[in-house]
């Protein structure tokens, strides 16, 4: 066997599985959407129940429900949840390319929504969108290469329904700021480190040829 099919053996070995689709793997779904999406097992679009929580979601963010101390505070969460059933569809769709993008818009507001309602300290907010922004990023630009994300990242990156439902308990519990540094910390931790080490164990020419291919 020659190096360079030792080299292309490697690269076999420790490839992640390539995703059904890369719509889905935009989504970022945690555990809990993506159990409710096995349940109807990919018989739902992803569209419709999207737009449904998302407005759902808006009304409630829009009438103070994020500055709740009460259960209330998860009823935006909740409702966003209407978008979990749709995550094992296919994406296929001419319009699907939307879902993940909604998502990420609804995730964002609602973070910020229940920070600023809860006086969390404004670089404290931005550290945590920052860190769901970088891992969005990161994730967008390492399909555009070909480099699949591990499947155990959407599970211990909570998912964006994991987080905003940890963000919702931490209203209830009346410890938002503590829930907002803590949450920092982990997930600058794990999206950081798991980025770093993916690229650096990327071959490089393998990356570069990819990228050629994009721009032709």
């Amino acid at each position: 066997m020659t190096s360079e099919e030792r080299g292309a053996t490697m690269v076999t070995v420790h490839m992640t599985p390539v995703p059904r689709g890369n719509v889905i793997a935009y989504r970022d779904d945690g555990v809990l959407s993506r159990a409710m999406g096995a349940l109807v097992v990919g018989q739902l679009p992803p569209l419709p129940p999207v737009l449904v929580g998302t407005f759902v979601t808006g009304v409630l963010l829009m009438v103070g429900v994020a500055g709740t101390d009460g259960l209330a505070v998860f009823a935006p969460a909740v409702a966003l949840l209407l978008a979990g059933p749709g995550s094992s569809h296919p994406h296929d769709g001419r319009l699907d390319w939307l879902v993940p993008p909604i998502l990420r818009l609804t995730e964002y507001g609602f973070v910020a929504s229940v920070g600023f309602a809860h006086d969390v300290p404004p670089w404290l907010i931005i550290t945590l969108l920052g860190a769901m922004a970088f891992h969005h990023y990161d994730l967008v630009y390492r399909l555009r290469q070909r480099v699949y994300p591990p499947p155990w990242l959407s599970t211990f990156g909570l998912g964006w329904d994991g987080r905003m439902l940890l963000i919702a308990l931490g209203g209830l519990a009346g410890q938002v700021t503590l829930v907002f540094a803590l949450l920092s910390l982990y997930l600058w931790g794990l999206f950081g480190w798991e980025s770093v080490t993916c690229w650096l164990a990327v071959p490089r020419s393998g990356v570069d040829a990819v990228d050629l291919e994009a721009h032709d």
